[in-house]
């Protein structure tokens, strides 16, 4: 079985991008800390996310540095070669579905009216995001 959750701190701004396909998606990196506490200090560590389509769009949309997120999904792994032709190793949560944390601002509630939402959408099959976009 292959599903992770994790829940943590978006480490920058959220930043759109789109395939050659014109596919939306989205990169991001979320602080989580570890139950695990060595000296008397929380341990972090930092999980690259990959979202695509609507999942994408909405957590760029209503996400900023800082904030809270949960995400679901499933860990994967895929190389890509450099221009060097070396060969890389990627480990990321590829995110099914994502939840709103903490308490949205009175601007933000304004701004849209919905409350905690899980997202999911229909992951496009063998399409990465290429490391040199």
């Amino acid at each position: 079985m292959n599903s992770v959750i994790l829940m943590g701190r978006l480490v920058k701004d959220p930043e759109l991008k789109r395939t050659n396909s014109d596919v939306p998606y989205l990169q991001f990196t979320v602080a989580v800390q570890r139950a695990y506490q060595k000296g008397g200090e929380k341990q972090t560590d930092f999980i690259n996310c990959v979202a695509w389509r609507q999942t994408a769009e909405n957590i760029a949309k209503y996400f900023k540095k800082g904030q809270r997120i949960l995400v679901e999904g499933n860990i994967q792994v895929r190389t890509y070669d450099d221009k060097s032709g070396v060969k890389h190793y990627i480990t990321e949560v590829v995110v099914d579905s994502f939840e709103f944390i903490e308490q949205k601002s009175d601007t933000q509630q304004q701004n849209n009216n919905y409350g905690n939402q899980s997202q999911s959408y229909d992951r496009p099959q063998n399409q990465m995001p290429n490391q040199n976009q």
